[in-house]
């Protein structure tokens, strides 16, 4: 047991250099979406620092992956429901729903070193919801340039000309719900607005 489990921490490291190659990001851009110092990134990816989960943590958050692709855990449950982020030009994406159809949820994380720093707008089908978990998002709608920063969230109707990247040097996550056919997510509560009496407005 003990030989099995230095064998997948030796591979960490190697794991952890293609990641961030994947994801075209340097150890100081890495060192600065995640607290931990460039020589520390260093001997991580070279094996001669022994990763540990609090080194581990906030790299699988600044990669968007989880702690069991870090490590190469085997897979639990069905197989056929694992489910596994995509990399394209930067953008990470994870699906967190299994069921096909009907509004898909998202969680994305785009590299500090992304290629998306253009906006190159896009038209289609849907209806979109995103949060910002980490980071600075650009959301360019329309003719509408906006920054979002964590805690914020957008809506919009995807035939409008839009995208989407960092607004800054540092990596950005925000959870997106897409429906396919325009579904619009339902909100079964709404805060209680005021009226100019500064009285509760219950209608």
């Amino acid at each position: 047991m003990d030989d099995d489990l230095d064998q997948a921490l030796d591979a960490v490291g190697p794991r952890l250099r293609a990641l961030r190659r994947q994801r075209e990001t340097t150890l100081a851009d890495l060192s600065a979406a995640t607290g931990i110092s460039v020589s520390t990134l260093s001997r991580l990816e070279s094996g001669t620092r022994r990763p540990t989960l609090e080194l581990l943590l906030p790299l699988a958050r600044a990669y968007g992956v989880t702690l069991d692709e870090l490590v190469d855990a085997p897979p639990t449950g069905d197989p056929r429901i694992h489910l596994r982020p995509v990399t394209r030009h930067g953008l990470t994406m994870l699906p967190l729903t299994r069921r096909s159809g009907g509004i898909q949820a998202y969680k994305l994380v785009i590299g500090a070193s992304s290629r998306r720093r253009e906006p190159d707008l896009k038209t289609h089908e849907g209806y979109e919801w995103l949060y910002v978990l980490n980071g600075q998002l650009r959301l360019v709608l329309g003719e509408h340039d906006l920054v979002l920063s964590p805690g914020e969230a957008a809506e919009f109707d995807t035939r409008v000309p839009h995208w989407f990247g960092a607004a800054d040097a540092h990596p950005v996550e925000f959870l997106s719900l897409f429906g396919g056919q325009g579904e619009r997510a339902h909100l079964r509560a709404r805060p209680m607005m005021k009226d100019p009496t500064g009285r509760p407005d219950r209608d």
